[in-house]
């Protein structure tokens, strides 16, 4: 295990965090899962640290601890998205109540901790939602900033506009001004916009072929994703919709799978009609610093490969 890289997940489950955290926990090999923070985003908080519990069960992982973090943005009400995600987070398959225990400690505690006792340069956070966690903890200690590694993110859309409103997307339109910070911090960014992760949709083949697996954790996550899909579907009007969070941890396993560039990204945070935009400067023109990788196509049937196979493992 000595060689796998350490990361913490900061998650808000979610079908589709569901899957990442899975990809994760099918590649201990590669993947050292520090912990899991949570965050209210798709779902209030209560529900996304029941959530996370949940997938650890269903993998047969209750050795990861799970600690709950913000229950609402940096400076403003939570926006939910319970329209895409269920009542639960992770509508679809009957699923029971977890039994292991949330940990006492606070997310954004934890994460200082843990960045400050592990070797700099040892830990990637890998967030899946809205950045609210780990913005209180570069507030709360700025001296962490240099000691991450990199993190690697889900939010964001560029040449895709947004999901959330025409242009924001719903990780960063949550809580802008905690993207914000993180964009400002120094911290080496690499970000999964919707510009890749709508390259990597849920077709009925592939998500028959994740049921297929036969384990509790395949069989569940194929019946989360058909009712997360059918939102995606009905907007987009493709076969199946796009599985987002897990690109972080393919990113992690598969760089070779993206391609991007380093560009400078701003956050827009006071615009009536733009509030939570990436603005990225993708062809150079600001002068501005780069401060963050950001991916724009993805070997779409290699990322599926990668999900299926590692899912079997669990």
């Amino acid at each position: 295990m000595s060689s796998a890289r350490k990361i913490i997940i900061d998650t808000d489950p979610g079908q589709d965090d569901a899957a990442a955290i899975m990809l994760a926990f099918g590649s201990p090999e590669e993947i050292d899962v520090l912990g899991i923070t949570t965050v209210a985003g798709n779902v209030p908080l209560t529900l996304t640290a029941r959530n996370a519990r949940i997938v650890c069960e269903l993998c047969n992982r209750t050795d990861v601890k799970v600690f709950a973090g913000a229950e609402r943005p940096v400076a403003r009400p939570l926006i939910t998205a319970e329209h895409v995600h269920g009542k639960t987070g992770l509508d679809g398959p009957e699923l029971t109540e977890p039994t292991m225990p949330l940990q006492e400690q606070h997310a954004v505690d934890f994460v200082i901790e843990t960045l400050k006792t592990e070797t700099p340069g040892a830990v990637t956070l890998s967030t899946l939602g809205p950045l609210t966690n780990i913005a209180l903890a570069l507030t709360k200690a700025p001296e962490i900033a240099p000691r991450v590694r990199e993190l690697v993110m889900m939010g964001g859309g560029f040449f895709e506009g947004g999901n959330i409103t025409p242009a924001a997307e719903f990780n960063i339109y949550v809580d802008p001004e905690a993207a914000e910070i993180v964009f400002r911090s120094g911290i080496p960014i690499v970000m999964m916009p919707l510009d890749v992760t709508h390259r990597v949709l849920t077709h009925k083949a592939r998500v028959e072929k994740i049921r297929a697996i036969g384990s509790p954790a395949a069989v569940a996550l194929a019946e989360m994703l058909e009712f997360f899909e059918r939102f995606d579907i009905e907007k987009y009007g493709t076969d199946g919709g796009p599985l987002h969070d897990p690109t972080v941890i393919a990113y992690l396993l598969r760089p070779e799978l993206f391609t991007g560039r380093d560009c400078n990204v701003e956050i827009e945070t006071t615009s009536a009609l733009t509030t939570g935009m990436t603005v990225v400067d993708w062809w150079q023109v600001t002068g501005r610093k780069h401060n963050a990788k950001v991916m724009r196509h993805v070997d779409d049937e290699g990322f599926f490969d990668l999900l299926t196979e590692r899912l079997s493992r669990i």
